[in-house]
């Protein structure tokens, strides 16, 4: 077993090693457990962290779950005071426990594999005795004081895993959401910076990599930027899937164990807590089975990782060269390219976004298959849903970041390369068509290409049109269509 699937289990021991006072005992079904005196998990947590030491990827490392957690844990406690179930002053408590998660306190203390079987059981218990303990503590009692605050009575009061976990793990997925937006909204801001800058440079266009039509530097850049823009509406459209939550739902959608009026009341609390639109489900027992809502979103990042892929790879091929390839634009030259080759600069950063793209693509893959393997009542592989979102959501925010401040904002271009290009270029014969036909056009292509010259070159040559027309209907810079005015300033 590899040293860091062990992390949780070495914590435990070491706590027991260096701890000032002996480990309090806890018991559950299976009976009692020892738990270090100052941990603010109890027995089922210890439990998970002995049966689940698989990947070293904590609970502790996504902070907006236990935030998500947080809100899903209050605003069920007040929906139980609302209705008369809970007292306020365990409400009170559990919302000093709330208020300390969100302010990032206590994070260590959630030591639970995000690797687990049992449909988040674990996590949803980790939660629970640790909010517990930390209204205990807040409140002037003792860690492991449950006559005061119980972990199942009081934080998993009118609740199961069932709509608890699903309900924070959406809560979690808005919130990394957030982050995602702001570093796209980042990434094509700079596209249109550029756009704007090189709004006039003539370059050709290409379809299957072969010579099409003139167009400029800022008219490409700026459609990088309009593409990534409706991923981005995407994104905000596929968010909203995350609205709907089955608190209440408890074990299988029937709201067994709730009181009436709960169900509502909680996801309104949600809606307060998080500011975001949340709502009841329709039908409690299709939400707590149904992963739609999961899958819509990734779907989403997926979306967003195959234009990252793709505009990379554009970036790649208009840089390469120098000598030898298109050499059409500069990237950041940020480390030597190869340990053999001397002078050799890779497009390193693009290579980086792909990289990044492919495992949101496959991290897409992993949410369909755990979605479509629920069985009946409910989906037992929602952790396999939260690991893959969850890696989409923070490597796609850390890659946008790094693709715009070590790539992007760095490009240049080499005007001589690309006037070059258009002046070599046979594709500006497109535009003789309606002159000449496409016949003669063809012919006039073939001989441009068969003589190594350009088609400007050969039509003066037959003198198939007068400078006047060449200018008219062959200036490059007229076929682009270019209309500033529909392009935004930033």
């Amino acid at each position: 077993m590899k040293t860091n699937t062990l992390s949780a289990i070495l914590i435990l021991s070491t706590s027991f090693l260096w701890a000032k006072e002996p480990p309090r005992i806890e018991k559950d079904l299976l009976g009692e457990k020892k738990i270090p005196a100052d941990a603010l998990y109890g027995v089922q947590t210890m439990r998970a962290v002995e049966n689940f030491p698989i990947s070293g990827d904590l609970i502790s490392k996504h902070p907006n779950f236990i935030k998500g957690f947080a809100i899903v844990k209050l605003a069920a406690a007040r929906a139980n005071t609302d209705v008369g179930k809970m007292k306020p002053e365990v409400r009170d408590k559990i919302e000093l426990a709330y208020k300390a998660l969100m302010a990032g306190e206590y994070h260590d203390q959630f030591v639970v594999d995000m690797y687990q079987g049992g449909a988040g059981t674990s996590t949803n218990m980790n939660a629970n005795e640790v909010m517990a303990n930390i209204a205990l503590l807040k409140s002037g009692h003792k860690i492991g004081e449950y006559s005061v605050v119980e972990p199942h009575d009081d934080l998993n009061m009118s609740q199961s895993t069932n709509d608890s976990y699903p309900s924070a793990l959406k809560m979690a997925m808005i919130l990394n959401n957030a982050e995602v937006l702001k570093e796209l909204e980042a990434l094509i801001a700079s596209f249109r910076t550029l756009g704007n800058k090189y709004i006039d440079v003539l370059k050709m266009g290409r379809t299957e990599l072969q010579d099409a039509v003139p167009m400029t530097v800022g008219q490409e850049f700026h459609a990088y930027a309009t593409a990534l823009q409706w991923e981005h509406d995407l994104l905000v459209a596929a968010e909203k899937h995350l609205y709907g939550m089955n608190m209440g739902a408890t074990a299988i959608g029937t709201g067994l164990n709730t009181l009436p009026g709960y169900s509502e009341k909680c996801v309104k609390h949600m809606a307060e807590l998080s500011g975001k639109k949340i709502y009841k489900l329709d039908d409690l027992i299709a939400g707590t089975w149904d992963m739609q809502s999961f899958l819509a979103y990734s779907s989403a990042l997926k979306s967003l990782s195959v234009k990252l892929a793709k505009i990379s790879s554009d970036l790649r091929i208009l840089a390469s060269g120098p000598r030898t390839g298109f050499y059409e634009i500069n990237l950041p030259a940020l480390q030597p390219g190869s340990s053999i080759m001397p002078g050799k600069v890779n497009p390193v950063i693009p290579e980086l976004m792909s990289v990044i793209s492919f495992r949101v693509m496959a991290n897409d893959l992993a949410v369909t298959f755990a979605a479509e393997n629920g069985d009946l009542q409910l989906n037992a592989f929602e952790p396999l849903i939260a690991i893959s979102v969850f890696e989409s959501q923070k490597i796609l925010t850390s890659g946008l970041s790094t693709f715009r401040s070590k790539c992007i904002d760095g490009i240049t271009i080499n005007e001589q390369v690309l006037a070059m290009h258009i002046e070599r270029s046979i594709g500006i014969v497109t535009a003789l068509n309606p002159v000449v036909g496409y016949e003669k056009a063809t012919e006039l292509a073939k001989e441009a290409l068969e003589q190594d010259k350009g088609i400007l070159e050969i039509i003066r040559e037959k003198k198939i049109l007068s400078e006047e027309e060449i200018k008219k209907i062959l200036d490059p810079a007229t076929m682009t269509g270019l209309d500033k005015s529909k392009y935004p300033k930033k």
